[in-house]
């Protein structure tokens, strides 16, 4: 298991002792034990130094048939002393790109579609946030000599942060009353509900109307 910063312990069913402050003891015990479709491999990762006093991470992948289709990353930062740019205490990080089929690398509207996946997802758990920013950014690959055989391939990648606002009533997580402690179980699973629609994954294993995904990637068995 990964160890995170803020004199968290190793374990992620262990919160941290006496020194990390009751507030993000339980902000972090709100992304453990969340209900995950099948398709998602989460695990603890290290999260990155000096971004704030106390940070915990996750890595994700959804992973069909064998096949990597997406894979992110979700970093929960705290800062008792309030960060104005954050516009409060906490603030939420993520990095989540995949690979995508020419006919949607060629599209001038994706970036602005799949920035509205994140925001929409986010509003479709109905949790408060606030001050999102972000990227999103399209790579295209052509190979040349010994990979010349490999066929050209695009990324998208999308980078973002937001801050999780305390809803009106107070978290309550196992049992601990948490006066403005935001539902990060909450955050975490709209997290993963933009990592499956970047992965071209319906909605809860089914279509539905009017919402759009990228088309799954191509593999060893889904060729044209």
């Amino acid at each position: 298991m990964a160890a995170a910063q803020g004199h968290l312990s190793d374990g992620p069913d262990d919160a941290g002792g006496e020194e990390t402050p009751s507030v993000f003891r339980q902000a972090v015990a709100g992304l453990q034990g969340v209900r995950l479709r099948p398709e998602i491999e989460l695990d603890p990762t290290p999260p990155p130094q000096r971004l704030a006093p106390y940070s915990y991470a996750l890595e994700a992948a959804v992973v069909v048939d064998d096949e990597e289709l997406a894979d992110g990353r979700l970093i929960l930062l705290h800062d008792p002393a309030g960060h104005e740019a954050w516009g409060g205490t906490f603030r939420l990080v993520t990095l989540v790109h995949a690979e995508l089929e020419p006919e949607m690398a060629a599209d001038p509207l994706l970036p602005e579609v799949c920035w509205s996946w994140l925001t929409g997802a986010l509003e479709a758990r109905r949790v408060p946030y606030v001050a999102p920013s972000g990227t999103v950014t399209r790579a295209g690959s052509h190979y040349f000599g010994g990979l010349r055989e490999r066929e050209p391939s695009t990324r998208i990648e999308i980078r973002a942060s937001w801050s999780p606002a305390p809803g009106k009533a107070s978290a309550v997580v196992g049992g601990v009353g948490g006066a403005g402690v935001p539902d990060t179980g909450a955050h975490l699973a709209a997290w993963c509900d933009l990592l499956c629609q970047i992965a071209g994954l319906p909605p809860g294993g089914a279509p539905e109307a009017g919402i759009v995904t990228l088309p799954q990637r191509r593999g060893p068995n889904n060729s044209r």
